[in-house]
């Protein structure tokens, strides 16, 4: 039996605050697909290999990545665990949301089911100004100009 520790709010905020710049996930994808080095890395971006390293390190701190020494390289791989948890949080948000919805779905088909057997209580139709009509309804005296030719 697994048992997963629950993020702390701290864990959480350095998760989606380092999956919030678009580099940092790209970074990601790619080591998750295979180990690269962090010199690889900077070669595939238009940016200083400082810059790279930052974002390495933001990610590292995160625990989203990890980077271990090879000989004169640092070797990065992105950690599948740790996006799994990720995607357990955002899938308690969706199933949040879902019941709120399924909720709200609720309420209104018990209101239009009122509506429905008691019409005094059924929405008011609200009426249109004068110079208004629908699509279905037009004055006489207004013909398009297809119907003029």
């Amino acid at each position: 039996m697994v048992v997963e520790k629950v993020l702390t709010d701290e864990e959480v905020n350095r998760i989606f605050r380092a999956l919030a710049d678009a580099t940092r996930r790209d970074i990601v994808r790619r080591t998750l697909v295979a180990e690269v080095s962090v010199s690889q890395l900077a070669d595939s971006y238009d940016m200083s290999f400082a810059a790279v390293q930052k974002h390495v390190a933001v990610l590292e701190e995160a625990r989203l990545v990890t980077k271990e020494p090879r000989g004169r390289e640092r070797m990065v791989r992105g950690e599948p665990g740790r996006i799994r948890q990720a995607q357990r949080l955002l899938d308690q948000f969706e199933q949040l949301w879902r019941s709120r919805i399924d909720r709200l779905d609720a309420l209104l088909g018990e209101n239009e089911q009122v509506g429905d057997e008691h019409p005094e209580i059924a929405r008011p139709e609200i009426p249109r100004p004068e110079n208004e009509h629908s699509a279905n309804e037009r004055p006489e005296n207004e013909h398009s100009e297809i119907e003029k030719g």
